[in-house]
């Protein structure tokens, strides 16, 4: 039942995606739902069905406030119709002799010459009193801990509320390889949104491989359409927690103690001037510290123990930028053109009337490549651009002076790590750029 109501969540994220948009307009909104409202939609079942705009208008104003969970469907709870007295003297029966089944119940209760409810009824009472597992009362079995059988078979992936710098909370994405406990991708932001997601999960391939697959909760971003697309495009399985079951997390939530005990209160001691200082000692201390301790369960350094899984499965360049650029679904006008967040692009004649999809990179909205049914149909032609990066991409906040006192500790973290990058750069042969050795497993 989780499931189902999960999956009538997703379809209807999916469609007010579009719509729920801040950027847009009262009449360009007014617009879309008018237009959803008038088709019909695959339902979460297979059917096709057609949502009113009143329903729409209800679930944008749902996810607004309270995001992807508020559009999960809420059951409804009804009391038993049966007898309360029957159904106790079914239990009686099952826990006289637990290998009863429901149906052999009824039947005796049939022949005593009681009333006996249906034998689906009964079913379920005795799985909503958990008799049909340990009908003795005995406790449930308990489950080892899980742990990935090699490196970049799982990575976890969640967010950490940090201190306040430059006067605004500041949020950890972390991803962290459940086989080693290694950090493959990290960054500090100020915003807990898609954006940062991405850039700690792009540090993280381009760094340490891309995993089988990658475990997250329902949080805004990790449900987000741009993370499902990069995804899907590096063949990476994406999986969420089911909601109030969040088995699997604890190895990264043990990760976040240790920032906050080892790493946070160095810098509430030292004091950070800006996110660009907290990012830069982070990554010091997670490569020269964190990596290099053993682990108190695995016995071995993170970076050690993700090293001995051999060679890393690296993506290219092209891979990662593909995986990385964002989409979005418009319809084209009579006048061949499309409308992306304020732009109009001019597009393929043919294409009048269908619904194509828009592909771009967040940082650049002055381009699109226009696709249809997975065909590239060539770039969008720039008619009007007001607007270089998408909503989302905010920028941060200004740095200001630092201030620092007593010993220095994460400073001369800094110091050693630099000095350890500094000893692996190959310098001979260079005309001007230095290239880092390779050396993809043990630098940020």
């Amino acid at each position: 039942m989780q499931d189902r109501h999960r999956d009538v969540a997703l379809f209807r994220y999916s469609l007010i995606r579009e719509a729920a948009d801040a950027a847009l307009t009262k009449a360009e909104r007014g617009a879309m739902v008018r237009a959803l409202a008038r088709r019909e939609h695959l339902g979460p079942d297979g059917s096709r069905v057609q949502i009113s705009r009143n329903t729409i208008d209800r679930w944008i104003r749902a996810w607004r406030v309270g995001g992807f969970e508020a559009l999960v469907p809420v059951p409804k709870a009804v009391g038993p119709k049966t007898p309360v007295a029957m159904l106790d003297l079914a239990v009686r029966l099952k826990r006289e002799a637990p290998s009863r089944t429901a149906a052999q119940v009824v039947e005796i209760m049939a022949t005593a010459g009681e009333p006996a409810p249906s034998q689906r009824t009964i079913q379920r009472h005795f799985a909503r009193l958990g008799l049909n597992t340990r009908p003795d009362g005995s406790p449930p079995e308990a489950f080892g801990r899980f742990e990935a059988a090699a490196p970049n078979d799982r990575w976890t992936g969640d967010a950490l509320h940090g201190p306040v710098v430059e006067a605004h909370k500041a949020y950890l994405f972390a991803f962290l390889d459940d086989h080693s406990r290694a950090i493959p991708g990290y960054r500090w932001a100020h915003s807990e949104d898609t954006v940062r997601l991405e850039a700690a999960l792009r540090h993280g391939l381009a760094a340490r491989g891309v995993p089988s697959s990658i475990y997250v909760d329902n949080g805004s971003a990790f449900v987000a359409a741009p993370l499902l697309r990069a995804c899907a495009v590096l063949g990476i399985r994406l999986v969420h927690s089911r909601p109030g079951r969040p088995q699997g997390r604890g190895k990264i939530e043990r990760f976040f103690r240790t920032v906050r005990d080892q790493f946070l209160v160095e810098v509430a001691a030292r004091g950070v001037a800006s996110l660009v200082e907290l990012n830069r000692l982070f990554a010091a201390w997670v490569e020269t510290v964190y990596h290099r301790r053993p682990h108190s369960e695995t016995g071995m350094a993170p970076l050690e123990r993700f090293g001995a899984g051999g060679p890393l499965a690296l993506p290219t360049p092209d891979q990662l930028h593909e995986a990385f650029l964002w989409s979005e679904r418009r319809m084209v006008t009579r006048t061949a053109t499309v409308s992306l967040h304020g732009n109009t692009f001019e597009v393929d004649a043919a294409l009048v009337g269908r619904r194509v999809e828009l592909v771009f990179d967040p940082f650049d909205l002055a381009s699109v490549e226009v696709r249809f049914e997975g065909r590239s149909m060539g770039a969008g032609v720039a008619h009007v651009v007001g607007r270089h990066t998408h909503p989302m991409v905010k920028p941060d906040v200004t740095p200001i002076a630092p201030a620092a006192s007593g010993i220095d500790y994460l400073g001369l973290i800094e110091a050693r790590h630099a000095a350890e990058l500094a000893a692996r750069i190959d310098y001979s042969g260079l005309s001007s750029t230095p290239v880092i050795a390779d050396t993809r497993s043990e630098t940020p």
